[in-house]
């Protein structure tokens, strides 16, 4: 398979850092659908469905070829089984219909409007709105940045992850860059690992600040052992976690909470989100991590506002500042707090460094 129909059926051509599912390998291309009929040997009596397909369709993951008897693609005499944990006898004649699954579908080219705000032949700057998901998922299989970056550019297609290098949450709104060349992408995914990409944000958080300024926080995040869905400060001699640092800045104090901006030394999953609610300061709207909505926003309030970085290829410093999303600059005003005075440029704008390429 080469690497543009890998990228379809949903295969990242691996590199530094791919995210591969568990069948990330082994989907069928969108739209194909295959069937297959198998009569069992004896040495299979008594065997899980699930583990006798596994034997014989060994290309395709359990993981995957259970998702399909659950969603009616087998039948066992002709007559339709839907449960992996059944017991199979020998003799039984098998019919499996293999189905392209959401995710073997969702790394397809989609013409999606993107805010690019710089572009050259090795990389681009994205300014994401809330709402976008970066990279498929489940529940999110279509409408994503990845998506929109095969759509706009052939070469995506060419590239892990469509040249994506890092993430931002779904209802984050802001900056981030993606790589438009392998040689990019290798240098971005090293510069990202050694620190050396500057990422500054912007966040409303609940309850005035104290009297320090500035805070460093360096605790390790790891899965939350109580929801899965959830990050949170972990003891790494206890449990899984990765070390992280966040740098919070007091820009303004308001009654009810105070305007902060973001430093990342790190770049963990829902890191911000995590440091602020571990130190009684979750964000406004984030309602996953202790925040509730106010000042009319319904999501949580952080926006990636500066992205600064040296050029992979050709050294030149690069610095772009995002301003504010409407809602953001809303609640604000909600809570008496005014837009910081370097956040200067027009909405649906974003400053790109003195000869910088945008378009």
């Amino acid at each position: 398979m080469n690497q543009a129909s890998a990228i379809i059926s949903g295969t990242p051509p691996p590199g530094p850092g791919a995210d591969h599912g568990p069948d990330s390998d082994d989907e069928l291309a969108t739209g194909e659908v295959e069937r297959r009929s198998f009569t069992l040997a004896a040495e299979q009596h008594g065997e899980r469905l699930d583990r006798a397909l596994v034997a014989l369709v060994p290309e395709f993951s359990r993981s995957y070829l259970s998702q399909l008897i659950e969603d009616g693609a087998l039948t066992i005499g002709g007559a339709p089984v839907t449960k992996p944990a059944r017991k199979v006898r020998a003799g039984e004649v098998l019919a499996l219909e293999l189905r392209p699954t959401p995710m073997s579908q969702a790394f397809v080219p989609q013409d999606i409007t993107l805010d690019v705000v710089y572009e050259d032949e090795h990389l681009a700057v994205i300014h994401k709105p809330a709402g976008m998901v970066v990279h498929p998922a489940a529940g999110n299989w279509s409408g994503t940045l990845l998506n929109a970056l095969l759509g706009r550019d052939p070469r995506a297609a060419q590239l892990p992850r469509a040249g994506i290098v890092h993430r931002l949450d779904k209802d984050t709104s802001g900056l981030l860059v993606v790589a438009r060349s392998r040689q990019a992408m290798d240098a971005l995914v090293a510069a990202i690992a050694a620190r050396d990409v500057h990422r500054e944000y912007l966040a409303l958080a609940h309850h005035a600040w104290g009297t320090a300024e500035r805070r460093e926080v360096d605790a390790a995040i790891g899965r939350d052992a109580r929801n899965r869905l959830r990050m949170a400060v972990v003891d790494p001699l206890r449990q899984p976690g990765k070390p992280a640092q966040t740098a919070f800045e007091l820009l303004q104090n308001a009654e009810g909470g105070c305007l902060l901006r973001c430093l990342l030394r790190t770049g963990r999953t829902h890191q911000i989100r995590v440091h602020a609610a571990h130190i009684h300061h979750p964000l406004v709207g984030d309602t996953l991590y202790g925040g509730a909505p106010a000042a009319g926003m319904q999501r949580q309030a952080l926006h990636a506002r500066r992205l600064a970085f040296g050029h992979p290829i050709t050294g030149q410093a690069l610095d772009f500042q995002a301003p504010l999303p409407a809602d953001f600059r809303a609640a604000l005003g909600e809570w008496g707090l005014t837009i910081p005075a370097d956040d200067s440029a027009a909405p649906g704008t974003v400053d790109s460094p003195p000869g910088a390429p945008a378009r």
